[in-house]
């Protein structure tokens, strides 16, 4: 139940799902920390929400630690991501490969080390990894695919971890989400349309819902996975292109 916590650490707080989550959790009783590299619009939404702001890019490990190491969280919800090598590892630069897998992959590494040992101690607390559909299913993007796949099984393994603390975790997979991903990983504007068009895609709010859900259940209940994607967005599937020039044996 929600009323059992007191503290939440929201990652990705200034934008899409990060903010919708937080808008959501400011009509409760909680101390909210919101983590946002944008400091602006991170100020402007505290201020309307009453959250505290932590301005910093999440791929700083030395001034993650040193920021938050203090805090006592009882909800950690891991949202932070970019889009940095969807468009293919083949079609990647080394920058989008090491600053995706900072920010995608370590980051959630050393949120869960920094803050999840005193949800352990004190026995109570509920981490969410907030993952994808390309965590669960191929898809043409060896990069993005690996580093949420790579979420899943932290996930997984972490439950493991975690068994006799009392510390629930659940880690819910969006599709395509109506928020400004499409739009940084893509400098092309056609592009970009092309992304967020063609199908009705998720709000944010289906998935903040989804976190209000975990996080009412029972303490006997532990919602391990949400996957949630568009009704029209089928994932998976066996694409076939032939090649223009086979070589015939």
């Amino acid at each position: 139940m929600i009323k059992k916590y007191k503290t939440v650490l929201i990652t990705g707080a200034a934008n899409g799902i990060g903010l919708s989550i937080l808008k959501k959790l400011s009509q409760h009783k909680l101390k909210i920390y919101a983590l946002d590299k944008n400091n602006k619009k991170l100020n402007k939404i505290c201020k309307d929400t009453n959250a505290i702001p932590i301005c910093l890019d999440i791929s700083n490990i030395d001034l993650l630690y040193s920021k938050i190491s203090k805090l006592n969280i009882d909800i950690l919800i891991s949202n932070a991501g970019i889009g940095n090598g969807i468009t293919g590892l083949l079609n990647s630069s080394k920058n989008d490969i090491l600053k995706s897998t900072k920010v995608n992959f370590e980051s959630v590494l050393h949120l869960i080390k920094i803050l999840v040992p005193k949800m352990v101690r004190k026995r109570n607390g509920h981490i969410f990894l907030i993952g994808s559909i390309a965590g669960l299913y191929p898809t043409d993007s060896a990069v993005y695919s690996s580093q949420k796949t790579a979420i899943h099984k932290i996930a997984q393994s972490l439950r493991i971890e975690l068994s006799g603390s009392r510390v629930k975790l659940t880690e819910i997979c969006p599709g395509r989400t109506k928020t400004k991903f499409g739009d940084k990983i893509f400098s092309n504007k056609i592009a970009q349309r092309k992304f967020m068009k063609g199908f009705q895609i998720l709000d944010p709010e289906d998935i903040s819902n989804a976190v209000l859900f975990a996080l009412d259940t029972k303490w006997k209940t532990n919602i391990s996975l949400i996957e949630m994607i568009p009704t029209e967005q089928s994932p998976g599937g066996i694409p076939i292109f032939p090649v223009k020039d086979p070589i015939l044996e």
